[in-house]
């Protein structure tokens, strides 16, 4: 067993010392791009100031005749672009590809000091985390390293779901966790074929009215318990927790629906696959104006945060102002980067 003096130690000579606390910045969207789509790539520049985090994906999208190509045109985006202050993400091939070997020497070894978060899927365990781990450590030290890595795992079987708080614990490296619905359905053996939402059998009927025949059907969230967990492990752990892709590109309705139910369960982001769906992110995992102007007004009319008084009929007391707390606190970091929120907040 490790002793807990050695969890913050590198696990090579000349990595960098690990993060003791995951670096906290606006992440409300991420947005995926084919790397080897010169026609999309040309247009990064330009979709730089407009997302939270750019990310080359090399994994499930790009067919197999690409990876290669993929993986340099990430190499060339990451030598060529400026970020600014736009985090820089990747997404590898899975841990049991031919190809995830190569994507973790090539990147981290030719951009390392460019990228800041390693997506991994299919993560069923600590184990798949340890492996990552040692790796960009010897990497890192390799290529001159002064700023480690962070690693994102998708949840995406029933075994990573089942080994959440053991995969979040794994390495002071993780930096969050996403629901990657598509291949978690498969993997239950859930009946549907969605990728993310919900689905219109999965509902809840009301009981028959004397007399008449209607009963009124509601259709249920499949992911509910999934994020909770997700959310629950990511805050114990001091990890963000987001949700991942919404495959109907078209129905922006739903899209939006099951963000914002993400949101309010504690999700701060999700992932974008379509310049349509990059407003919707940003717009969900922004808290309203009206939203902000009033968790401020319970802040200030709670004085020191003690006790509790009634404000508009409603008992507000001090777990008030700690989710209060939240709203605000999102709201000024969010402010700090885009200047219409900024202004639509009143900072």
């Amino acid at each position: 067993m490790k002793s807990p003096r050695d969890f913050f130690k590198p696990l090579a000579a000349g990595a960098p010392d690990p993060f003791r606390e995951i670096p906290v910045r606006p992440s409300r969207v991420i947005h995926f791009f084919p790397p080897q789509n010169e026609k999309l790539v040309a247009k990064l520049p330009a979709l730089v100031p407009t997302v939270d985090i750019l990310l080359g994906n090399l994994e499930d999208a790009i067919p197999m005749a690409d990876k290669q190509a993929a993986r340099a045109g990430l190499v060339q985006v990451g030598k060529t672009v400026d970020f600014g202050n736009t985090q820089f993400w990747t997404r590898i091939n899975s841990l049991d590809s031919p190809w995830a070997l190569d994507d973790l020497t090539t990147l981290v070894t030719e951009i390392g000091d460019k990228l800041d978060v390693v997506m991994v899927p299919k993560v069923e365990g600590p184990e798949d985390i340890h492996y990552v781990d040692r790796l960009l450590a010897q990497l890192e030290a390799r290529a001159g390293l002064k700023r480690p890595l962070l690693v994102h795992a998708i949840l995406e079987t029933a075994r990573g779901v089942a080994n959440i708080e053991a995969i979040c614990a794994a390495s002071p490296r993780m930096q969050g966790l996403s629901l990657g619905p598509a291949d978690l359905a498969a993997n239950r053996r859930m009946k549907t074929t969605r990728v993310g939402g919900g689905h219109p059998d999965y509902l809840v009927r009301a009981d028959a009215k004397e007399g008449s025949d209607e009963r009124p059907i509601y259709q249920q969230d499949l992911w509910h318990y999934t994020i909770a967990r997700m959310v629950d492990a990511c805050v114990t752990f001091g990890l963000l927790p987001f949700y991942g892709p919404f495959g109907d590109i078209a129905d922006t309705i739903a899209c939006e629906d099951q963000f914002r139910n993400a949101y309010l369960l504690g999700c701060v982001g999700a992932w974008s696959l379509h310049p349509s769906q990059i407003d919707i992110a940003k717009r969900v995992f922004s808290p309203r104006p009206a939203d902000v102007q009033q968790a401020q007004r319970v802040i200030d009319a709670m004085g020191d945060g003690t006790g509790a008084i009634m404000l508009d009929g409603k008992m507000e007391d001090d777990a008030s102002v700690k989710q209060c707390k939240v709203v605000v606190s999102l709201a000024h970091q969010l402010a700090a980067r885009d200047p219409e929120l900024a202004k639509a907040y009143g900072y």
